[in-house]
C-alpha cells in the first residue's frame, strides 16, 4: 500500500534532518500543508522551537497578486510561523529526500475570514454566527474557495492534492477553548445546529418550497427538548421525525446540491490549473449530511468527480466500505498515529490490514510532525510489516 504522512512546512524548514527522518519512516509520500487553518502545534524534534502558533488561516506560500487584486475575499498571508514560500522550501527538501509531495489544502474552515467578513459565515436558526464556517451557498464565497483550491493545490512540484473541508462546516468544529459539549446533541442535533439561515441559504430553501422563517422556527422547536436534556433517537430518521420528512428533505436538497456543485467546480478548477497526471483527492465522510473537515458526500458522486478520497479511519475502518463499493478511484484510509491525540501507532500494521481488507488502496498517517519519537518508531516498525 502506498503510504503518505501529513506534515506542516514548519516541521521541515529550519531542521536539516527533518526530510530524511520522514523518509526513513518508510513512507513514499508526504501530504504537505499549503493552505491551513489557525492552529497551535508541537514540533517535538525541531532544533529551534517546540511550539508553533499559526494565528489565523493562511496560505503558506506567496499568493498570486494577479489573481486576487481588488477582490474582497482573498487568502491571508502567513505570519512568522510560515514566512516567504514556506511550502515551497519544505516541498523542495522533501523531494530531495526522495518523497513524492501532495498539497494539503484546507478550504471552508477559516475563522479570520468570518471575523473580517461576518456576512460570509454560517448563521444558525437562532441567528448565531459560526465565524470558522464560511457558508458555501454564497456566490462570492464559492468563487473564493474555487480559486483558492486551484492556486493552493497546484504548487510547483506537487503531483497531487488532498482537499479538506470542501463542503459544509457546522457547529462541531473544536473551536479554541471549545465549550459546547454540555448538551448531548447527537447527530440529529448537530445537523439542526449546523443548518445555515443566511440570505443565500434562505433563497435555497425557498426554491425547495420551504419558507426560511418557518424553517428556522421549526428547527428551534425541534431542538428545545435537547436543551432540556431529553434523549432522542439519533441519525437522519430523527431529523425527519423532528422536522417532518418533507421539510427535512428540502434542507438536504439545498445543502446536497450546494456542496456537490462546489466540489465539481473546485475539482474542475484544480484540474484546469494542474499538469497532466495530477491527482485530486477529497477528505470525505460517506454520510452526506455530516459536516466538518471530512465533508459529507455521496460516495458515487464524489468518485465520479475526484480521483479519490481520504477517509477517517481512526477507531475503525468501516467508513472505507461505501467508497470501496463504488469500484473506482483511490480510497486512502486516514489513521492517526499520535497517541496523545487518540491514535494507536502500536496497532498500525493491524489497522492498515483491516482497512485494506475493506477496500482501501492507500494509507494516510496523521501526523509525522506532531508525533513523539516513540510514536514514529512504532510507525517505522509497522510499515516494515505491511
Amino acid at each position: 500500500m502506498k503510504v503518505s504522512a501529513f506534515v506542516y512546512p514548519w516541521d521541515v524548514n529550519g531542521d536539516p534532518d527533518a526530510a530524511r527522518r520522514i523518509a526513513r519512516l518508510g513512507v513514499q509520500q508526504v501530504t504537505l500543508a499549503a493552505a491551513y487553518h489557525s492552529t497551535r502545534a508541537l514540533t517535538p524534534r525541531h532544533p529551534r522551537h517546540r511550539v508553533v502558533t499559526a494565528e489565523h488561516a493562511s496560505v503558506l506560500y506567496p499568493a498570486d497578486e494577479r489573481r486576487w487584486r481588488g477582490r474582497r475575499l482573498r487568502p491571508y498571508a502567513a505570519g512568522d510561523w510560515a514566512p516567504g514560500d514556506a511550502y515551497g522550501e519544505a516541498a523542495a527538501a522533501l523531494a530531495d529526500a526522495g518523497l513524492d509531495v501532495h498539497t494539503w489544502v484546507v478550504l471552508a474552515h477559516n475563522s479570520r475570514l468570518g471575523a473580517d467578513h461576518p456576512d460570509t459565515s454560517v448563521r444558525n436558526a437562532y441567528g448565531d454566527r459560526y465565524p470558522w464556517a464560511p457558508c458555501i451557498a454564497q456566490p462570492a464565497t464559492r468563487a473564493y474557495l474555487t480559486d483558492l483550491a486551484a492556486e493552493a493545490a497546484t504548487r510547483p512540484g506537487a503531483s497531487g492534492t488532498e482537499l479538506e473541508s470542501l463542503g459544509w462546516y457546522g457547529l462541531a468544529h473544536l473551536h479554541a477553548h471549545d465549550k459546547t459539549a454540555g448538551v448531548g446533541l447527537g447527530e440529529a442535533g448537530q445537523y439542526l445546529m449546523s443548518l445555515c439561515f443566511c440570505p443565500a441559504c434562505a433563497q435555497g430553501y425557498e426554491q425547495q418550497g420551504v419558507a426560511n422563517a418557518d424553517l428556522a422556527a421549526a428547527v428551534r422547536a425541534a431542538l428545545e427538548p435537547l436543551w432540556r436534556g431529553h434523549e432522542v433517537d439519533d441519525g437522519w430518521p430523527t431529523v425527519e421525525k423532528l422536522l417532518g420528512a418533507d421539510t427535512a428533505a428540502a434542507t438536504r436538497a439545498h445543502r446536497d446540491a450546494t456542496a456537490r456543485s462546489l466540489q465539481e467546480a473546485a475539482v474542475a478548477a484544480v484540474r484546469e490549473a494542474a499538469p497532466p497526471g495530477f491527482h485530486v483527492l477529497l477528505h470525505a465522510d460517506p454520510v452526506p449530511y455530516h459536516c466538518g473537515a471530512n465533508a459529507g458526500v455521496d460516495p458515487a458522486h464524489v468518485l465520479s468527480v475526484a480521483d479519490g478520497v481520504v477517509v477517517p479511519c481512526t477507531g475503525g475502518a468501516d467508513l472505507v466500505r461505501p467508497f470501496a463499493a463504488q469500484g473506482r478511484g483511490v480510497v486512502a484510509a486516514n489513521l492517526t498515529v499520535v497517541r496523545g491525540m487518540g491514535g494507536s501507532p502500536g496497532t498500525l500494521a493491524e489497522d492498515a490490514r483491516a482497512a485494506r481488507d475493506l477496500g482501501a488502496h492507500e494509507l494516510r498517517l496523521y501526523h509525522a510532525g506532531l508525533a513523539s519519537d516513540a510514536d514514529l518508531a512504532a510507525v517505522t516498525e509497522a510499515l516494515t510489516r505491511i
